[in-house]
């Protein structure tokens, strides 16, 4: 076999540098899907290995990976549809680098975002991983300045400083700055990827900073936009707006999961109250997506636990509607 004299060059590059698996999970969105890699495969970070998990999408993205002609990139298509939560996991645990991150097929990332984020891991042993902002991009793939700001600012990541927070649970998990589904790399060994349990769902990310805070060891943020998180129709976020009723019922039993993990933890005692407050306001959510989807009756439960742990007008709204005719009631 003849290496060429680029790919040799790689070869010793690569040998200088811990190997990082990038995880793209992806259904659907031939697209969207080639503009992530691209951006994967651009990256002046080199030894990575893309290991692209295709979740038996009606059309098999196979040829496009193919198309990269890139050695680095890791194909893997289902027989079945595994679900989202099953399918992100498989790739995980098919890494093999010393550092692990998810670009998923929707999202984007600067060709310096591992340049900038594995140093600070290298330096310092004691960090499990290191994150930074982002930018938030339409459908298209257009900046959105004003929702970017916005984001920036709702996670309380304009005013973060730049280096190492030690312990990070308000920072992961309060604030919830750290975007491990498309903004972080994360010290691969640092995690049992077996005990992420399936009940996590489409909140399996702020689980993995969960796992990622038990670990004793330390966040690095780095505070450039480095990643692109896309909105459209068919992100989960999107999806669980006021339509898609089913969609709303499975993030919420999922944050619900997450919130009572936390809830038990003693390490997170003191913040209790807010996991509370959180967990009866996506108990609410739970009720109304039960209640649009015509099932009144087991709806109404979730609301009264939500007015147990904080008053609500809208948990309130909603427990009133329920004893309303189902026509009616679904309207809320």
């Amino acid at each position: 076999m003849v290496v060429s004299t680029e790919l040799q060059k790689t070869l010793h590059t690569n040998s200088q540098e811990p190997l990082v698996s990038v995880i793209t999970p992806t259904y659907n969105r031939p697209d969207y899907l080639q503009q992530a890699l691209q951006t994967a495969v651009r990256q002046t970070y080199k030894n990575i290995e893309i290991i692209v998990s295709d979740n038996c999408s009606p059309e098999n993205p196979q040829a496009l990976v193919e198309s990269f002609n890139d050695p680095r990139i890791r194909f893997s298509r289902n027989e079945t549809n595994l679900g989202m939560f099953a399918n992100t996991m498989k790739a995980f645990k098919m890494a093999r680098g010393k550092y692990i991150a998810t670009l998923l097929d929707d999202d984007m990332w600067e060709e310096n975002f591992l340049e900038k984020l594995i140093p600070p891991l290298e330096a310092n042993p004691n960090l499990v991983l290191a994150f930074c902002d982002h930018y938030v991009i339409d459908a298209d793939g257009t900046i959105n300045d004003a929702i970017t700001e916005h984001c920036s600012e709702l996670f309380k990541r304009t005013n973060l400083q730049e280096g190492i927070y030690q312990p990070f649970y308000k920072i992961g998990l309060v604030d919830q700055a750290i975007a491990t589904a498309m903004a972080a790399v994360i010290r691969t060994e640092a995690i049992d990827w077996d005990k992420i349990p399936e009940e996590v769902g489409g909140s399996w990310d702020i689980y993995l900073t969960y796992l990622c805070c038990c670990t004793g060891m330390g966040a690095y943020y780095c505070p450039e936009k480095l990643t692109r998180y896309r909105r459209h129709d068919q992100t989960e976020t999107m999806m669980s707006g006021r339509q898609n009723y089913q969609a709303k019922i499975r993030k919420a039993q999922a944050d619900m999961f997450c919130f009572e993990r936390f809830m038990e933890d003693e390490r997170l005692k003191e913040f209790k109250p807010y996991f509370q407050q959180q967990w009866a306001k996506v108990s609410t959510n739970l009720g109304v997506g039960l209640m649009r989807s015509a099932q009144t009756k087991q709806a109404r439960p979730y609301f009264w636990r939500s007015l147990q742990r904080k008053f609500s007008l809208r948990a309130i709204a909603a427990l009133v509607l329920s004893f309303t005719p189902s026509s009616f009631a679904r309207r809320f």
